[in-house]
Order: C-alpha cells, then sequence, then structure tokens
C-alpha cells in the first residue's frame, strides 16, 4: 500500500532552488532515509511532506488512512504543558481513552476519582483491545526514561524534551513516521535503543539522519537530494555508497569519451561547415547539445588542515577535581534536597597525541567535565595545571555569533587575514573557505541565511584558524551532513594534537578516539581502552550475563579507576577486574610462555613510550613510519594481555 505521494515538488531557496521536480513514493514497510550536503533543503523537504511548509510547485498526498507523525529537528512545547499533555495531544480516539485511563488510574491511588467513569474506561479498553498498545505505551515511555508525566516541559533538559517529542510520534497511531535527525540530543544507550525499534516496528519510516550506523541497520533505500534533485538508491548506506562510487565512475567514462568527441568535432565546427545539408544541421545542433550539456561534477571534498602548534612537555593534569550541581526544585521534591556529585576526585595526566572520547548518558555531566577542563567552569575541589604551550580550541554545542549580520567573509576576516596551512602554504580567506564548501555568492551572504549545519560548520572553520593543539569538541556532529563528518574525520584522525570528544555517534566515535572515559552515575569516571562501539559490546553481553544469572557477577564488571590510566597495556589494565576462582598449577610448558609474555609486555609498552615523541615530529615520514609501528605493537599487545591474565591468575 502506498502511503505517501509526492509530485514534481519544488522550493526556491535565498538564491535558486532548493529541488526542482522532486517525483516519489514511500510504500507501506519502507524505511527510507534522505540524505544531502547541509544546505541542499533536507530539513525543508522533510517539513513540506508534514505540511508545515507549502511547496512552491507540486504536490504531496498522504494516505488519510494510514496517518504520519512528524518528528522536527527542534521540537517545539508549551513550557507550561506536562509531559503528559504534550504526549497525548493527538487526536487518535485510542490515545485520548488511554490518557484518561492512565490519569484516573493516579486519581484512584489517592483516593480522588470516580469509580464509575473508571469502569466505563474499563470497558472501553476491553472493547477497543487497548490493553496491549497501552502496554507498548508504558514499555516506550519506560525505555526513554520518562517516567513522571506530570513534570512540566519547561523544566525538561534539551536531551529530555527530544525524548519526550520521540516518544510524542512513537506512542501515536500512524503507519508513517517523518523523523528530522531523530539522535540529535539523545545519548548512545537511547540511540541504540531506537535504532532497534525502528529496525523491528512495521511502521514505514522517512528520516533525515546523519548516523551512518543507524542508516546501515534501519534504512531499505537511501534518497540522494543533490544538484536540486533527489535520486533513489535500493539497500542501506554501506551499500549506496558502493553504488555511487560505481556511478561516479561510469560517469567520468562517459565524459572523457564525450570530451575525446568534442575535440574532433570543435576542428570541424571552427572550419565553419556549410550549413545548408540536413545531415551538416543535425551534425551541429547535436554538437552544441553536446558543448552546452550538464557536465559531470565528482563530488567536491574540503579538507580540515591547517598549522598547529607544538605541544610541550606538560599538556595538561588534573588533580582531584570534584563538581557537585544543586538539585533544582523538581529533584528537591522528588529525591531530597542536597547536591548531586557530577565528578568525584578525579585525576589525570594528559600527554601528547591523546585522542579520548568522553561516554555517559545524558545529564552525567559530560559539557561539565569539558567546561572545567578548558576553564570555563571551576571545580568546587581540585585543581588544574595547564602545559605553557597547550592551546584550547572548545566547540561547543550550541555556537553563538555575536552578529549574524556579518557575511561569512566577514566572520572569517575577524581571526585571520592570511591562512597559514599545514604544509607552509599561506592562502587568503576567500580560497580557505571554498576548500571548506564555502563557494561563489555565500561568502558574501549574511550568517542569519546559513542553515543550521552550515552555521556550526562556519563556526568550526573559524576554531581551527586559531591554530589549537588541544582540541574540545562537544557534540560536534548534531546538524553535520555525512559528507561534512567524513572530512572531520580525516582532520581528527590525522590531527597531531590532544583530542577531548564528546559525541553520541557510535561511527564517528569508532573512526576518531582510541579511549574513552566513563562517566558513572555516582560521579566517578574510569577508562576504557577501545573503541566505543566494543564496550558497547561489552556492556550488552554483560547485560545478558545479568539476566541469565540474575544478578552481575563481580568479575564481568568493567575496571573503574579513580583515576584511569588510558595508556593501552598499563599495570591497571593488565590487574584489573576481581580475582577469578583458583585454576589448575602452570604445566611447565605454561610457566616458559608466562615467563616469555612476562618479558616481553613491558619491552613493547617501552618501545611504545620511546614512539610517542616521534609521533609528534614534524618529519611526515618519520610520523607515518612511527604510527604504523605502535599500532603494530598495539595490535600485540592486545593479543598477550589475555593470555598474560590468565596464566598469571595460576602461576
Amino acid at each position: 500500500m502506498n502511503l505517501l505521494s509526492i509530485n514534481n515538488l519544488a522550493k526556491i531557496g535565498r538564491e535558486k532552488p532548493l529541488f526542482t521536480g522532486v517525483t516519489f513514493g514511500i510504500q507501506e514497510g519502507e524505511k527510507a532515509a534522505l540524505i544531502g550536503r547541509n544546505g541542499t533543503g533536507k530539513s525543508t523537504l522533510l517539513n513540506t511532506i508534514a505540511g508545515v511548509l507549502q511547496p512552491d510547485e507540486g504536490t504531496v498526498v498522504l494516505n488519510k488512512e494510514s496517518g504520519f507523525s512528524f518528528l522536527p529537528q527542534n521540537p517545539v512545547y508549551n513550557p507550561e504543558d506536562s509531559i503528559r499533555d504534550h504526549i497525548f495531544k493527538s487526536d487518535s480516539p485510542k490515545l485520548k481513552i488511554i490518557r484518561e485511563y492512565e490519569e484516573i488510574c493516579e486519581k484512584l491511588s489517592s483516593g480522588g476519582a470516580n469509580q464509575n467513569r473508571y469502569d466505563q474506561l474499563t470497558l472501553q479498553m476491553d472493547k477497543g483491545d487497548l490493553w496491549n498498545y497501552e502496554a507498548q505505551i508504558s514499555s516506550i515511555l519506560s525505555t526513554l526514561g520518562i517516567n513522571d508525566l506530570n513534570r512540566k516541559m519547561g523544566e525538561l533538559s534539551g536531551g529530555m524534551v527530544k525524548k519526550v517529542a520521540l516518544a510524542q510520534v512513537l506512542v501515536e497511531d500512524t503507519k508513517l513516521l517523518l523523523l528530522d535527525e531523530p539522535t540529535n540530543h539523545l545519548d548512545i544507550k537511547t540511540i541504540t535503543w531506537l535504532q532497534k525499534y525502528l529496525h523491528d516496528t512495521k511502521r514505514s519510516v522517512l528520516m533525515v539522519t546523519h548516523d551512518r550506523y543507524f542508516l546501515d541497520a534501519v534504512c531499505t533505500n537511501i534518497y540522494e537530494l543533490a544538484r536540486n534533485h533527489i535520486k533513489m538508491y535500493e539497500g542501506n548506506y554501506s551499500q549506496f555508497l558502493d553504488k555511487k562510487t560505481m556511478e561516479a565512475e561510469i560517469e567520468a567514462n562517459t565524459e572523457r569519451r564525450i570530451e575525446s568527441v568534442l575535440r574532433f568535432e570543435r576542428e570541424w565546427l571552427l572550419r565553419g561547415p556549410c550549413a545548408r545539408g540536413t545531415k551538416i544541421k543535425a551534425r551541429i545542433q547535436r554538437d552544441e547539445q553536446l558543448i552546452n550539456r550538464e557536465k559531470f561534477q565528482a563530488d567536491k571534498g574540503f579538507t580540515f588542515e591547517v598549522k598547529g602548534k607544538r605541544l610541550g612537555g606538560k599538556v595538561l593534569e588534573l588533580h582531584n577535581i570534584s563538581k557537585n550541581y544543586q538539585k533544582g526544585e523538581y529533584e528537591a521534591k522528588t529525591e531530597g534536597a542536597g547536591e548531586h556529585p557530577v565528578i568525584k576526585n578525579f585525576s589525570y595526566k594528559f600527554t601528547k597525541g591523546q585522542k579520548i572520547g568522553i561516554f555517559g548518558n545524558n545529564g552525567s555531566g559530560k559539557s561539565t567535565f569539558l567546561n572545567i577542563v578548558t576553564g570555563n567552569l571551576e571545580p568546587d575541589t581540585g585543581s588544574l595545571e595547564l602545559g605553557v604551550n597547550t592551546t584550547f580550541a572548545y566547540y561547543n554545542q550550541n555556537p553563538t555569533f555575536k552578529n549574524v549580520n556579518q557575511t561569512v567573509l566577514e566572520y572569517i576576516k575577524e581571526t585571520a587575514e592570511n591562512i597559514t596551512k599545514k604544509d607552509g602554504t599561506v592562502i587568503r580567506p576567500e580560497k580557505f573557505l571554498e576548500e571548506f564548501g564555502f563557494e561563489g555568492k555565500i561568502q558574501h551572504s549574511p550568517v542569519s541565511t546559513l542553515s543550521g549545519g552550515e552555521r556550526k560548520r562556519l563556526f568550526l572553520v573559524r576554531l581551527l584558524l586559531q591554530n589549537p593543539n588541544f582540541l574540545v569538541l562537544d557534540e560536534p556532529t548534531n546538524d553535520f551532513d555525512i559528507f561534512t563528518m567524513n572530512i572531520l574525520e580525516q582532520f581528527l584522525m590525522n590531527y597531531e594534537g590532544c583530542l577531548l570528544l564528546v559525541s553520541h555517534d557510535r561511527y564517528f566515535m569508532d573512526k576518531t578516539v582510541d579511549s574513552l572515559f566513563i562517566l558513572e552515575e555516582d560521579g566517578n569516571i574510569s577508562g576504557f581502552v577501545g573503541k566505543c562501539s566494543e564496550y558497547i559490546e561489552l556492556k550488552a553481553e554483560e547485560e545478558k550475563l545479568a539476566k541469565k544469572e540474575g544478578e552481575v557477577s563481580p568479575s564481568t564488571q568493567p575496571a573503574k579507576q579513580s583515576s584511569p590510566t588510558l595508556t593501552a597495556g598499563s599495570d591497571a589494565a593488565r590487574n584489573a577486574g576481581s580475582p577469578a576462582p583458583k585454576k589448575q598449577k602452570l604445566s611447565f610448558k605454561e610457566q616458559k610462555e608466562f615467563e616469555t609474555l612476562d618479558a616481553e609486555i613491558p619491552a613493547l609498552e617501552a618501545e611504545q613510550k620511546e614512539l610517542e615523541p616521534l609521533m609528534s615530529s614534524s618529519d611526515f615520514a618519520v610520523v607515518q613510519k612511527a604510527s604504523q609501528r605502535y599500532n603494530e605493537i598495539t595490535a600485540a599487545l592486545e593479543e598477550k594481555y589475555p593470555r598474560w591474565e590468565e596464566l598469571a591468575e595460576r602461576a
């Protein structure tokens, strides 16, 4: 069954059409994503389909029987509404009955409800077979951590507002979901749950998202919005990339063949052939069409590349820092007065080239931690020692612009009239902006006319022009398109300074960081050496084991360190965890193996430490060779540590 039909849709942007001739449909059960660069009109198209915006041309036909639910990128709400009011605003008769039933159940517990009305609603729930539906709604709300439905929307954090808005569209009795950046402002745990929900649901989905794991796991089709038009690709995002690569190769080969033909034809035209004959006229017309054709243009990337300042011996040291927050009015009423620890007695010494991700649920204090590290917030206790040469660049979640009437070029020129790139080349701001995807008239457009993603990219460009050697990025991927994120990933992978990153994008985290700080609910910070996806898999295995055994065994808990040392192969990493039950003593062969490992591991660790200064060299060849060997040692140690631990427990 067809749920959505779009025919010849068009919308004009600030200087030219955003899209024209957009025609496609969504079938029952289809899971589709709309992708494209920032500024191509993805959110505009989704808002037009949802009826929030009117198209300049074309029609949108939605199946009335199926209904649709729309999650905008920035949810709109009344601060005075309760969570219940917001979630159950739908006109659905089913939801109205369930809402009243939920309300009367609360009143019954306090003796303030009408028993007759309760009986009537119970009968309606029976007749409408709504008990299963009500159970699904309760499950969704519970999973999203929405427990007190009487709480005011104005009291909620940005992440919780997004969860409530998401809950609203998920509980509605509709067959089509229109989702604009559904993963923004959600923590990784919630994103993982939402990914499974959308994969398993029978409802159709059309969404805009930049989360590549999400796209691969959920989507059956990809719609790319590019060059003002839309094109459909069957399959998930990885399959889309394969098809795009093949398509680009075919188009490039076709373009070369046309140019080869035209070289000969141009010479013929320059000889001035007489256009009296019909065949000659047709040939001239064909040549003119080829010359004036829309030429193939490969996707033009841009490069985040600036000359960073060299880090000194001391980068940044944190000494027993702690931070509490005073509970607000709501928390004080529900949990009792007092303070809640966000960070508790945390010490750490940063070293050159470390790339660390911050992992924690919404409200765990990730942004608070970054603000303390960058000096924007004082800890309640403890101290920080900053290296003499350490220069921060802090990208916060919601960058602000003092003057949005400035042009893009004026905004950049405030930081630098000339830019020195990593290779020493000096270029003008106009050229540098082109490399970052700001070409042509957009350089002279006011900042106010940019899309959300374009503004954030511009803010990041200016930030990098400060030549930082310690990057602190708080959710840099929100509102960025996938193409921008790919370039940012490449920059961060080759970045020689320190990196501290908060991101809900698992793919992005996996590509850019090699260690994690885990922010626990009690304020402790533990360390994990490895990728974000590896940590998620570990936690999933622990939860499975906990369900199987009824409780989590202490030996399955990840090692917690009040001051985590994230260097691969540290003594803390080797000795982490609770002792296992006593096992059979080592055989002669195993004893020899243990002695060999006991000698090899420290030697490899020492070699790694010797390589670290070389990885900060200005000679790229030296860096490349040292990095390769460093990675080889890391891989070897990852194999040796588990075996060493196993033998050490029995030695």
